[in-house]
C-alpha cells in the first residue's frame, strides 16, 4: 500500500510523456516548428478497429475532421447538408440524395455516386453491422449522379440516420481486403496522414477541402485513456484541447481551462425485470424510491452533471415537455437479496454504485456489489446475470434521435436490452414513435414511449452527466458538441 502513490505518480508521468510523443515526431510539422499554428489534441479513448469507420473509431475521424457523411445534424437534430446538398422522399422506402461537387477525397480522387453506393453497400454487408443500422435494411445505386437508398419497411428517420459518423463516405483506396483504412481517403478539412497504433495520430491541413482552408495548419493527436494524466497535459500547457477532464479533477484546474457541456448520456439503474427480486414490479419500485440523486450529483459528479427527471435530459431540450407519470406504490425491500454491477472503465461508475448500493440497504435490501472492466462484464449484463446494472448510456445514439436508444434497451427485441423488458405497451409506445415522420408529432410520442418505459420502474434514470473539455488560452472556436462529433472544426486555431 505505501507504494501505491509512487505507482500512480509513475503511471502519470509515462501517460504525459506518451501525450508528449506526436508533437516530438511528426516530421517537422510539430507546433514549435511552424509558427505554433498547429493544434495538440488529447483524446479519451484509443482507436479499438484502427479508425475503422465501421466501428466507434468514426466518431474520431468525425471529431478531427478527417471524414464526413452525406448529411449532418444541427443542434436540434434536425438533418442538414453534408457532402449531399439536398434529399427528397420518392416514396415511403426510397429516398434520392443529390450530392455537392467538387469533392475531392484526400488521395485525389472524387466523390461521385457510385462511390458512396459502394460504400452504404459495404456498411450493409459488414459483420457486425455499424449499429446506426441494427435492424435496418438498406440498399442503394446510382441514378443519374444521384444516390438513391431504398429499405425494407418506411423509415422517415434515413436522412438522420446517414448523419452517423459510422457512415463516413472514404475513398476507393480505403478498403483493403476486411479492413478499412482512412490514411489519406477521407474528405474533411484534415488529411489523416499517419496513425501510430494506438498512442496518437497525425493530420496536416488539406487545401483542397470543399469548405476552404482550415484555420490550423495541422493536429498532433494523443490517445491518453488516464484522466489524470489528460488533466495535466491541460494544466501544464502540454495540450491545447482535451477530451473529457474527470469531474475530480476540475477543482484543481482554473475555471477558464475548460468547460462543461450537458450531455445526452444518462447515467441509469437498469432493474432485472425478468428473473430475481426485480421480477417484482413492487419491489423495482421500492428500488426507485430508495435511489436518491442529489447525493450523487452533488457528491460523485461535484456539481458537474444534472438531476434526472427522464431518460431524456436538457442536452434534448424538448423532452422539458414531458407528460406527468404515474408512479408505482413501493413494496417492501427488506431482505431481498441483489446483486448490483457496473463497470470500472468510467472511474466515477464504481463509487455511484457504492452509493446507490448504501440508499438501496437503507432500505432493506441486501447487496452484493460487482465490478470489472466493461469488456469483461457486458456479456453479463446483457444476459440479464444481475438484479441490477449501473450504465452510463447515450439517449441519442447516431441519429440524434432517441427511438433507437429506446427500442434497443427496452423492446422485447432490443439488442441492447439490460433490463430484460418484454412489456407490449411499451413496445406499443415505442414503435408508434418509430414511425411517425413528421418531427413535432414524434417527440410527442417519444415522451409518451419514455413515460411507459419509466412507469414499469425496469430503469431509474439517475443524473445526465455533463462533459468538460479543456481549451487551452488562446485557443479559439473550438467545438463543444454534446453529440461527440465535433471537436475541431474550420476556423479552431490557437492564436498565442
Amino acid at each position: 500500500m505505501i507504494a501505491a502513490p509512487a505507482v500512480r505518480r509513475a503511471g502519470l508521468v509515462a501517460s504525459v510523456f506518451v501525450l508528449l510523443l506526436p508533437t516530438g515526431c511528426s516530421g517537422g510539422s510539430a507546433a514549435g516548428e511552424n509558427g505554433g499554428d498547429r493544434l495538440r489534441v488529447a483524446m479519451l479513448q484509443p482507436p479499438r478497429s484502427g479508425l475503422s469507420p465501421f466501428s466507434d473509431d468514426a466518431f474520431k475521424l468525425s471529431r478531427l475532421g478527417i471524414a464526413e457523411t452525406l448529411v449532418s445534424l444541427d443542434e436540434g437534430g434536425a438533418p442538414q447538408p453534408a457532402l449531399a446538398t439536398a434529399w427528397s422522399q420518392v416514396d415511403r422506402t426510397t429516398w434520392r440524395f443529390t450530392l455537392r461537387e467538387a469533392v475531392r477525397f484526400h488521395d485525389g480522387t472524387t466523390l461521385d455516386a457510385a462511390r458512396v453506393v459502394d460504400v452504404l453497400r459495404r456498411a450493409a454487408a459488414t459483420k457486425p453491422k455499424p449499429r446506426i443500422l441494427d435492424g435496418v435494411e438498406l440498399s442503394a445505386e446510382a441514378e443519374q449522379g444521384a444516390v438513391v437508398v431504398r429499405t425494407a419497411v418506411p423509415d422517415p428517420l434515413l436522412p438522420q440516420r446517414l448523419s452517423s459518423p459510422q457512415l463516413s463516405i472514404l475513398a476507393a483506396a480505403a478498403y483493403q481486403a476486411d479492413a478499412v483504412n482512412p490514411v489519406r481517403t477521407g474528405t474533411g478539412p484534415f488529411v489523416l496522414t499517419r496513425l501510430t497504433g494506438t498512442q496518437g495520430a497525425t493530420l496536416d491541413r488539406y487545401d483542397g477541402y470543399w469548405g476552404g482552408p482550415a484555420a490550423a495548419s495541422g493536429i498532433d493527436v494523443s490517445f491518453v485513456p488516464d484522466g489524470t494524466a489528460r488533466a495535466a497535459a491541460l494544466r501544464t500547457g502540454a495540450a491545447d484541447i482535451v477530451e473529457a477532464v474527470p469531474a475530480s479533477q476540475l477543482a484543481v484546474l482554473d475555471k477558464q481551462l475548460y468547460r462543461t457541456v450537458s450531455m445526452p448520456r444518462t447515467n441509469t439503474l437498469y432493474l432485472n425485470s425478468r428473473t430475481g427480486a426485480f421480477a417484482d414490479p413492487a419491489v423495482r419500485a421500492a428500488a426507485r424510491a430508495a435511489v436518491q440523486r442529489d447525493p450523487l450529483v452533488a457528491g460523485v459528479y461535484e456539481g458537474n452533471a444534472d438531476t434526472a427527471r427522464g431518460l431524456l435530459g436538457p442536452a434534448v431540450p424538448w423532452a422539458a415537455q414531458r407528460p406527468a407519470r404515474t408512479e408505482r406504490p413501493a413494496g417492501s425491500a427488506t431482505g431481498k437479496k441483489i446483486v448490483l454491477a457496473t463497470f470500472s472503465d468510467r472511474p466515477e461508475l464504481p463509487e455511484v454504485a457504492a452509493t446507490v448500493a448504501q440508499q438501496l440497504e437503507a432500505v432493506g435490501f441486501v447487496v452484493q456489489q460487482v465490478v470489472r472492466e466493461y469488456a469483461h462484464i457486458e456479456a453479463d449484463a446483457l444476459a440479464g446475470r444481475f438484479d441490477a446494472f449501473i450504465l452510463s448510456r447515450a439517449t441519442m445514439l447516431d441519429s440524434g434521435d432517441p427511438v433507437a436508444y429506446l427500442a434497443s434497451d427496452f423492446t422485447c427485441d432490443g439488442g441492447f436490452n439490460i433490463a430484460q423488458l418484454c412489456d407490449p405497451a411499451v413496445d406499443q409506445a415505442i414503435g408508434a414513435a418509430s414511425v411517425e415522420g413528421d418531427l413535432t408529432r414524434r417527440r410527442a410520442l417519444i415522451l409518451a414511449a419514455e413515460r411507459a418505459v419509466l412507469e414499469t420502474d425496469a430503469a431509474v434514470p439517475m443524473l445526465h452527466e455533463r462533459v468538460a473539455q479543456g481549451n487551452a488560452p488562446g485557443v479559439v472556436d473550438a467545438r463543444f458538441d454534446p453529440r461527440e462529433r465535433l471537436l475541431v472544426g474550420l476556423k479552431t486555431r490557437r492564436t498565442g
